[in-house]
C-alpha cells in the first residue's frame, strides 16, 4: 500500500536511507542521518510537495519517495527533483516502480511541467529504472561528487508531465 508520509515514519525511513548513506555511492551524503533530522526533513518536505511511503500489510515501511524543490529561483516553480529509496532487502520487487509511479501522477496533478532524477553517474541499475519510466538524459557532469575516496560523476533524467 501507498500513502502519504507521516512523521512516525521517520525511523524506518532513516534505517532504509542511511543503508544507502553508509554503504553505497548512491546517496552523496557522508554520514548517516538521525531519526530527529530526518523527522525535521519530512516535515519540512511533506507540507510543500508529494512524498509517500510503501508499507507492508504487515505495516512495515519498506520504501519513500517524494519530490522537492529542484532550483531555487521562482522561474524553476513547475519543476521539481525526485528522490525514491527501498529497503536494500526489498529491491527488485516492484515497490520502487509503485512508488515512482505514484509520485508521477500526484507531481502531475500537483501542476509541475517537470520532473528531474540526479543519478550517481555509474548507478546502472538507477539509470534503466528511470528511463523505463519514461526519464531521458539531459546531462552528465563529471568528477562533481567525492565518496570513499573516489570522484563520481552525475547524471540528470528528466521526465516532461506536459
Amino acid at each position: 500500500m501507498i500513502r502519504p508520509v507521516l512523521l512516525n515514519d521517520a525511523e524506518a525511513i532513516a534505517n532504509i536511507y542511511n543503508e544507502y548513506v553508509v554503504n553505497t555511492d548512491i546517496s552523496f551524503e557522508t554520514a548517516p542521518v538521525s531519526v530527529e533530522n530526518m523527522r525535521a526533513r519530512i516535515a519540512e518536505l511533506s507540507t510543500e510537495f508529494p512524498y509517500f511511503v510503501y508499507v507492508t500489510e504487515k505495516g512495515e515501511v519498506e520504501g519513500f519517495c517524494y519530490a522537492h524543490r529542484w532550483k531555487e529561483r521562482a522561474a524553476y516553480q513547475f519543476v521539481v527533483e525526485t528522490t525514491v529509496y527501498c529497503s536494500v532487502k526489498r529491491t527488485g520487487k516492484g515497490i520502487g516502480t509503485a512508488l515512482m509511479k505514484h509520485l508521477i501522477d500526484a507531481c502531475r496533478l500537483s501542476g509541475y511541467n517537470a520532473l528531474i532524477a540526479c543519478i550517481t553517474g555509474d548507478n546502472t541499475p538507477s539509470i534503466n529504472f528511470h528511463a523505463k519510466l519514461g526519464f531521458e538524459k539531459v546531462s552528465h557532469f563529471k568528477k562533481v561528487g567525492v565518496k570513499f575516496g573516489r570522484f563520481l560523476d552525475v547524471v540528470d533524467y528528466e521526465l516532461l508531465l506536459v
